[in-house]
């Protein structure tokens, strides 16, 4: 991997977990010590997190992690929407046995990851799960653009994943299997969109008192 690339996946991941968290102020030159590289890799993955709704810059005085922002969110929320329901359409044709089998077997790390409340390891499956269909379709702009915008919403899925409320998504990722399964194009489509559509749960908390 190309140190820029490293230098953005590392910023980018230690944004995602909480590492940094919302309206830290990062410097290039505490960040590239941290990661072991030059300052111009560094400054590289700045201006792509910048792009990607993750960092904001007013330059001359300071750089910062992005604040969660509901509007940014739900716009990011919509794309990524609109890409898995591509995926899962176009992939149903070319998705094998073997994806099939292999879609389960995430779902059930993802579910068990989710009653040991390990929120890593939930969203590393729900990454491999949503995967399936996104390199079964064979479409490099699809996963261009979720590589994009998927890391603003993986920010509110750590607080999805680590309540009872992100329970839901193993039934709703089951029900994505048995229709791609059934090579119902439309409805598996929709049942991928209404997945992280569910996230709306996350813009408007019901109330705890």
């Amino acid at each position: 991997m190309l140190l820029r690339d490293n230098a953005f996946h590392s910023i980018r991941d230690a944004i995602v977990d909480g590492t940094l968290v919302p309206g830290e102020r990062l410097n290039d030159a505490d960040l590239a010590r941290w990661l072991g590289v030059s300052r111009t890799p560094v400054r590289e993955a700045l201006a792509r997190l910048e792009e990607a709704g993750l960092v904001q810059t007013k330059p001359g005085r300071y750089t910062m992690v992005s604040p969660l922002d509901v509007r940014t969110a739900r716009a990011a929320q919509s794309v990524t929407a609109a890409m898995h329901e591509l995926a899962v359409r176009e992939a149903i044709p070319h998705l094998s046995p073997g994806d099939i089998a292999a879609m389960r077997a995430a779902n059930s790390r993802f579910a068990a990851a989710l009653r040991s409340g390990d929120v890593d390891a939930a969203i590393s499956s729900d990454d491999e799960f949503h995967g399936i269909a996104v390199a079964a379709s064979a479409n490099s702009a699809i996963h261009a653009v979720l590589e994009q915008f998927t890391p603003l919403l993986r920010r509110l899925e750590r607080v999805r994943f680590s309540s009872v409320s992100g329970r839901d998504s193993v039934a709703q990722h089951d029900r994505i299997i048995d229709l791609c399964e059934a090579g119902d194009v439309q409805a598996a489509a929709s049942a991928a969109r209404d997945n992280w559509m569910s996230l709306d749960a996350l813009f408007n908390p019901e109330p705890t008192g």
